[in-house]
C-alpha cells in the first residue's frame, strides 16, 4: 500500500491506494503450428541493375497444420493398427493437423501419368504399412470448423473418394534423425520439377512431379 496526496481546494489530502501488481499470464500456444512449403518452377534467372532475379516462375504451395511428437514414439504404429491413430475418427489422414492440408499450384502438375490441372486442392494420405498413397482431391476446405457446412471439409472428416483428382503411390524412406514437427517440403528440385515430401518422426514419403508451363 502506498499513500497518494491529492490537492482538493488547495489542501493536500492523503488518500490510501492499494496497488496490485499481477504477473502477466503466459501466452497459450496451440498444440499444432501452421506450416507452408513453397517452391517456384519454370522461371529463369536474369541479370538486372540490382543483381540477378528469378523471373516468370510459377508458384507451388502446400499449407498445413504441424503436429508435434511431444515424446511420442512409433507415431504410425505397426501391423493392423498402422496409421489408425492418425485418423482420429476420419476415413483418411489429413497429412497434417487441424485444417485440411491444401495444395495451390499456378502450373499444371504431372505425377507420373496423373495430371493435376493448375488450381487449389486438398491433400490426404492413405497410409498403410510400407504402402502410402497421396490423394489429391477437389474437396473444398473449411478455415474454421462448421458442422453445418457439408460442402467443405475440416481436416479429413466427411471425406469421400468421389472428388479424388489423382491417387499417387509414394516412395517411403527412413531418415537418420527424428523430425519433431511434421514437415512438408520440396526436395531434389530442378527448373521443371522435383519431389513433394512429407516428413515426420523418422519417415519421409515423397512423390516426384514435373510442372507444365
Amino acid at each position: 500500500m502506498r499513500s497518494i496526496r491529492l490537492m482538493v481546494g488547495g489542501l493536500a489530502v492523503a488518500a490510501a491506494a492499494v496497488v496490485t501488481l499481477s504477473a502477466q499470464a503466459p501466452a497459450v500456444r496451440p498444440l499444432s503450428g501452421v506450416g507452408t512449403a513453397s517452391t517456384e518452377v519454370g522461371g529463369q534467372w536474369a541479370k538486372t541493375e540490382k543483381g540477378s532475379t528469378y523471373q516468370r516462375g510459377k508458384w507451388i504451395d502446400v499449407t498445413y497444420g504441424r503436429p508435434r511428437l511431444r515424446g511420442r514414439a512409433n507415431i504410425f504404429g505397426s501391423g493392423a493398427d498402422y496409421g489408425k491413430a492418425l485418423l482420429a475418427g476420419a476415413p483418411i489422414w489429413r497429412a497434417g493437423a487441424d485444417v485440411t492440408t491444401r495444395l495451390k499450384a499456378e502450373a499444371p502438375l504431372m505425377f507420373g501419368a496423373n495430371k493435376v490441372p493448375a488450381g487449389e486442392y486438398s491433400l490426404f494420405i492413405d497410409a498403410k504399412e510400407n504402402n502410402w498413397t497421396l490423394v489429391v482431391s477437389s474437396w473444398a476446405a473449411q478455415m474454421k470448423y462448421d458442422k453445418a457446412n457439408t460442402a467443405a471439409l475440416w481436416g479429413a472428416y466427411g471425406y469421400t473418394a468421389d472428388k479424388d483428382v489423382a491417387r499417387i503411390p509414394m516412395v517411403l524412406d527412413m531418415l537418420p534423425s527424428t523430425i519433431e514437427e511434421l514437415t512438408w517440403a520440396f526436395v531434389d528440385m530442378s527448373a521443371t520439377g522435383g519431389r513433394m515430401a512429407i516428413m515426420w518422426e523418422k519417415t519421409m514419403a515423397s512423390v516426384a512431379f514435373t510442372a507444365g508451363m
